[in-house]
């Protein structure tokens, strides 16, 4: 099994950029992850995330249902379903898994797997630019953004622990620098 691991903070546009790595790279599947989030508006559930109640999302985690999971937020779960990975995995026409994910769960999933994983960290060109990003989206109060500016800090302070940081600046040259990383990944895995 290959994996891709793909994180960043908040706004940082990772999963912008995964979209555009699974159009541009033939053979990756994305795993959906699961959240004890709330919908956003057009978010459908299997789709976007799982969405889970908090008392189903620790059910699933006593049961060892989760690869990774992480309280990103007080009382905000997020996590990947082992099997929903093995069930993509296992498909004949998958060279890799994607991946989108936070900071923790990326390096847990990177101890778990070793060389079998390509972690990515998608950071942002600034702070000042984040909170752009963050702000121009609309979809967090002041407070929301506040609280996801502070988490980046500490995000981007793990951000050496991965095996290639990709600064996105420039979308298009963040989209392919991450088509590179992976192909020489895959590449290299003979997949």
């Amino acid at each position: 099994m290959n994996l891709i691991v793909l994180t960043a903070p908040s706004g940082a546009g990772k999963t912008t950029i995964a979209r555009r790595l699974m159009a541009e790279v033939g053979g990756l599947q994305f795993s959906v992850s699961a959240t004890t989030r709330d919908p956003r508006p057009a978010e459908r559930h299997g789709v976007d995330y799982f969405f889970l109640s908090p008392d189903a999302f620790r059910e699933r985690l006593a049961a060892g249902d989760f690869l990774e999971h992480e309280e990103v937020y007080p009382g905000r779960f997020y996590g990947t379903l082992r099997q929903e990975v093995e069930r993509i995995a296992q498909r004949e026409d998958v060279r890799a898994v994607v991946l989108d994910i936070d900071v923790k769960g990326a390096i847990n999933v990177k101890r778990l797997y070793g060389d079998a994983a390509r972690t990515l960290f998608i950071a942002p060109p600034s702070l000042t630019a984040l909170a752009d990003r963050l702000h121009s989206r609309g979809t967090e109060t002041e407070a929301q953004v506040a609280m996801r500016l502070e988490r980046a800090k500490m995000e981007m302070s793990y951000a050496h622990e991965f095996d290639a940081t990709v600064v996105n600046d420039e979308l298009e040259a963040a989209v392919a620098e991450t088509v590179a990383q992976v192909e020489a990944f895959l590449e290299q895995r003979g997949a």
